[in-house]
């Protein structure tokens, strides 16, 4: 079930039995895969790609710019795999020109108020703490 008072774009691609949370907004350049679940309070900004089964609970932040001055716009990308689990307020940030993308790996959990900064490649089976 997707909450009418979700804002989703309309050319965000969103997989089959997902579930998004009120006040949650998705841009454009997102992908989230099957059977999903997004919180309410989420933002997932351009570049997210979501796995099947993650969970994604409420105040986290995906896919925002990431906080180094030497990012100039460029396309880059958060991968997120499947069945990992992002708690409240956790902020993984796009990757740079550098790497070009930020991974979590699948099975994690990413446990609340967590930051993964740009560029950062999270292995499988990981538990991050605050």
């Amino acid at each position: 079930m997707i909450s009418p008072l979700a804002s989703i774009h309309p050319d965000a691609r969103i997989g089959e039995n997902v579930e998004i949370g009120p006040f949650t907004t998705i841009s454009a350049d997102v992908e989230i895969g099957e059977g999903t679940w997004i919180g309410p309070n989420v933002t997932i900004m351009d570049g997210a790609r979501i796995g099947a089964y993650c969970r994604v609970f409420p105040g986290a932040v995906l896919s925002a710019i990431p906080q180094d001055l030497k990012f100039q716009g460029e396309n880059t990308t958060v991968e997120i795999g499947d069945r990992s689990t992002i708690r409240e307020c956790v902020t993984i940030n796009r990757g740079t020109k550098a790497y070009g993308k930020t991974v979590v790996g699948q099975d994690c959990l990413i446990m609340a108020y967590v930051h993964i900064a740009h560029d950062c490649i999270i292995g499988n089976h990981v538990i991050l703490v605050n």
